[in-house]
């Protein structure tokens, strides 16, 4: 596996990141997910600062929240209900030492595409079915190729007020579009200090990951469009295993 991006390794970077994506709307649906397949044991992988995972034990959801960044790790564990979630400081591989009867594991915040290459992606579809009970779900948005998001990803510029009454200036710069992969790069100034992350994505298409699922013992269940970005991601909804032994 790749190592993390440093926006989520970098402590410096880790603790801001959730003060420049505040809106996290978009785990509306994962929460409402869980409800609706009565999950009662979630694994929250990728879970990064925690937004998720901490909802999710407020819910009254067993919760394991499993991330490579241990700078993220530390931003989660500061939140309210965070000794409420079991913290795992690894990648999908990690599941394997834990008992594997989650009803529900989750990728949010497009995680899936981070991983770029076949065999680590391969890896990560290992380590999520190795976690999950028969019958167990597997749930993870992913943005659609045609949509060609990153065209929108550019951002000049910005002042951010941050918490502690300082100033930042952020920027985001598309570096470079080889289909499936997409390299952009990120920089945070404060004061005289420049933070940079530079990071890849893999967008693979609809059919390609139905397939991947398949080969990994998964079936596709149903594939929704995302609520928060209707038209741009896609939210996939597979079971694990023998459906005959789902409880």
């Amino acid at each position: 596996m790749r190592e993390p991006d440093a926006a989520f390794a970098d402590p410096r970077q880790a603790e801001l990141y959730d003060v420049f994506d505040s809106d996290r709307s978009d785990l509306e649906v994962y929460v409402a997910i869980a409800h609706e397949v009565g999950a009662h044991r979630v694994v929250d992988i990728g879970c990064g600062t925690g937004s998720l995972a901490v909802r999710l034990a407020e819910e009254g959801f067993t919760v394991a929240g499993v991330d490579p960044a241990a700078a993220s790790l530390d931003v989660a564990r500061t939140k309210p209900r965070a000794d409420r979630v079991t913290w795992i400081n690894g990648d999908a591989t990690a599941l394997a030492d834990l008992p594997g009867d989650a009803d529900l594991a989750v990728l949010t915040g497009n995680v899936a595409q981070v991983f770029v290459s076949d065999q680590d992606w391969s890896v990560t579809l290992a380590g999520v079915r190795s976690g999950l009970r028969p019958g167990g779900w597997f749930v993870f948005e992913t943005r659609r190729p045609e949509a060609r998001a990153w065209e929108e990803w550019d951002l000049p510029p910005t002042t951010v007020d941050l918490p502690d009454g300082r100033t930042a200036v952020v920027t985001r710069t598309v570096t470079d579009v080889d289909l499936p992969l997409v390299t952009f790069q990120g920089s945070t100034t404060i004061g005289d200090e420049t933070l940079t992350s530079t990071s890849t994505l893999r967008f693979r298409g609809r059919a390609e990951i139905e397939r991947d699922l398949l080969a990994h013992g998964f079936t596709v269940s149903e594939v929704r469009d995302a609520p928060d970005r209707p038209g741009k991601e896609d939210v996939f909804l597979a079971r694990c295993g023998d459906l005959s032994a789902a409880g």
